[in-house]
C-alpha cells in the first residue's frame, strides 16, 4: 500500500512542532514558505530589520556576529529542524546576527507577523513558541558561561561535549563529531584563536581522550574530557 504524505509532513521533522496536532500543523504550513540557498549565501545580515524567524529543512546555517575590529564569532551552526532569528519574534527590531547556509540550503521561514496572528488563535502552537523560547535563553545562559567562567580548555572541551550530545554517533571507538568545519571555524565556535584550538586538540588527541581524523573527532574518553571542564 503506498503511504500518500501529507504536504505539511516536514513540519514534523522540525522538533518545536512534532508533537503538533494535523490541524495545527496545517496552520502553520499555510504561513510558510520554503527558500533554497546555495553554499555561501547570506540569509540575512547583522542589523537588518527582523521580519521572520527560520527552520532549516535541509543543510547547515552559520549564526554568527562581527566584533568592532572584525573578528568573527560563530554562535551556532544550525542543522535540520534547528530554529534561529526566534528572539525578533514578538518585540521585533534588527537581527542580533549573521545568517549564511554553509551547505546548500532550504530554509523554511514564518513572518513574524503571520505567526504571532496564528499564536492568539491556537493555544497549542503557542505553547510550542513558549517552549522554544525557553530553550533558546538557557542555550544563551549556557554560551555566556562557558565564555565568562572558562579556560580555553575547558572551553573546548565543553563545545565538544555539546557537539556530542546534539549530533554525536556512538562508533566502535567512542562517539563520532562529524564536525565538517575547519579549525578557524571550530575556533570562532570556541571563542579562542585557531591556533590555541590546535594545541588543545593535538594535546587532547596525544593523551589518548580524543582521535583526530580531519573534519571527524572521536571522543574516547568522554569523562576525562567532562573533567575538563
Amino acid at each position: 500500500m503506498k503511504v500518500i504524505m501529507a504536504d505539511f509532513d516536514y513540519l514534523k521533522k522540525v522538533p518545536y512542532f512534532n508533537e503538533l496536532e494535523d490541524k495545527s500543523l496545517e496552520e502553520i504550513h499555510k504561513i510558510s514558505t520554503i527558500n533554497f540557498f546555495k553554499k555561501g549565501s547570506i540569509i540575512f545580515m547583522e542589523g537588518e530589520k527582523g521580519e521572520a524567524i527560520y527552520f532549516v529543512k535541509s543543510g547547515k546555517v552559520k549564526i554568527s556576529k562581527t566584533s568592532s575590529i572584525g573578528k568573527e564569532y560563530i554562535i551556532k551552526i544550525m542543522e535540520k529542524g534547528d530554529v534561529f532569528a526566534e528572539s525578533i519574534l514578538f518585540v521585533g527590531g534588527e537581527y542580533p546576527a549573521t545568517a549564511e547556509a554553509i551547505e546548500d540550503s532550504e530554509v523554511i521561514m514564518l513572518k513574524n507577523k503571520d505567526i504571532e496572528n496564528l499564536i492568539l488563535k491556537n493555544t497549542e502552537i503557542a505553547l510550542s513558541i513558549i517552549k522554544l523560547m525557553a530553550k533558546r535563553l538557557k542555550n544563551v545562559s549556557y554560551i555566556i558561561e562557558n565564555l565568562a567562567l572558562r579556560d580555553s580548555i575547558g572551553r573546548t572541551a565543553s563545545v565538544l561535549l555539546t557537539f556530542a550530545k546534539e549530533r554525536g554517533v556512538n562508533v566502535k571507538e567512542g562517539i563520532l563529531l562529524n564536525l565538517n568545519l575547519n579549525r578557524q571555524d571550530l575556533a570562532n565556535i570556541i571563542g579562542i584563536s585557531r591556533e590555541t584550538v590546535t594545541r588543545v586538540l593535538s594535546q587532547m588527541d596525544k593523551e589518548g581522550i580524543i582521535k583526530l581524523n580531519r573534519n571527524k573527532v572521536i571522543i574516547k574518553d568522554i569523562e576525562r574530557l567532562r573533567e575538563m571542564l
